[in-house]
């Protein structure tokens, strides 16, 4: 349906929606480019002070997936009519600390009644044209580097189960608070060619993407990939959100795999993640610095000319 309205054209648009970009990107000056991008969702913890800072911190992620610096937002709000203000009080000071931290002014917003609560932001940032990273640029002969470790999916539904540890929950918030605002200055010292955010889609599926928009194969060491402690145990033990499964069924068929691959990590690979972390692509010889620069960074794979399959795992 989408792929039949009327495509825009503008020369000022250097990044649009075409190649499955995580914000888009219109140029003002030969210095200066906007950065823009939209995101909120239902409550996903039950304390609202952090579900508004966990929004936060997400829609501030692509901002940050693009190489640009975040400047101000705009909030989303649905709220039931006979919502507890004082919760809807602590989401909004949650969201507010949060993008105070990442030094982004909050300009105003739009609510609705709305018998779900649903909360976000669209945060406008700032980057220079010329250092603009889309999710397009992965060379063959790339490292690939990702700066969070992965699970909150899963160790959210066993929550929902109740079979999550409190401290397992509690790391798994605190990798949602935290914005990719240091990992992002990180990847702008080194030689980075591409980055994308890890959210909705989990690992592979914005993976995928990038595969697709850099017209090469991504290979992934899937041993290598940072699990959030617990986030194995609960996937054994069946703690499977919906997303997972609908994400391998989206992205399974780009996927080839090494008989030797452990199934229950392939799993996570496809965990879909709330305020994940970023996966960039760049020189080998620049892998040692971005860690050096940003320590939680890790290696997890590989870019190589394009193969049969978009993304591989070994």
């Amino acid at each position: 349906m989408l792929g039949a309205l009327p495509k825009q054209f503008d020369p000022r648009v250097l990044i649009g929606f075409d190649t499955s970009d995580d914000a888009g990107v219109f140029q003002l000056t030969p210095e200066c480019a906007l950065v823009q991008t939209v995101d909120f969702f239902t409550p996903i913890v039950d304390d609202p002070y952090l579900f508004g800072a966990i929004a936060a911190a997400n829609s501030l992620s692509d901002v940050y997936a693009m190489g640009g610096v975040p400047i101000s937002s705009l909030s989303i709000l649905a709220w039931p009519r006979d919502g507890n203000m004082e919760d809807l009080g602590q989401v909004l000071l949650g969201g507010l600390d949060k993008m105070k931290e990442a030094g982004c002014v909050i300009l105003g917003g739009h609510s609705v009644a709305d018998a779900e609560p649903k909360f976000g932001y669209a945060v406008t940032g700032t980057v220079h044209p010329s250092r603009v990273l889309a999710n397009g640029g992965a060379r063959p002969g790339d490292a690939l580097v990702f700066t969070k470790a992965i699970g909150t999916g899963v160790i959210s539904t066993a929550l929902k189960k109740g079979i999550s540890s409190v401290a397992h929950m509690d790391a798994s918030i605190v990798s949602m608070l935290t914005l990719n605002k240091e990992a992002c200055a990180a990847m702008l010292q080194t030689d980075a060619h591409a980055c994308t955010d890890i959210t909705g889609f989990g690992l592979l599926g914005h993976a995928r993407e990038m595969a697709a928009a850099s017209g090469a194969t991504l290979i992934f060491d899937a041993a290598s990939v940072p699990l959030l402690p617990g986030a194995y145990e609960y996937a054994v033990a069946g703690a499977i959100p919906g997303g997972l499964r609908n994400n391998m069924d989206f992205v399974g068929c780009a996927v080839g795999k090494a008989a030797a691959v452990d199934p229950v990590l392939e799993q996570l690979l496809y965990d879909p993640q709330t305020s994940g972390g970023l996966l960039i692509a760049m020189p080998e010889a620049e892998v040692a610095k971005i860690r050096s620069l940003y320590p939680p960074a890790r290696r997890v794979g590989r870019v190589v000319e394009r193969r049969n399959t978009l993304l591989e795992l070994e």
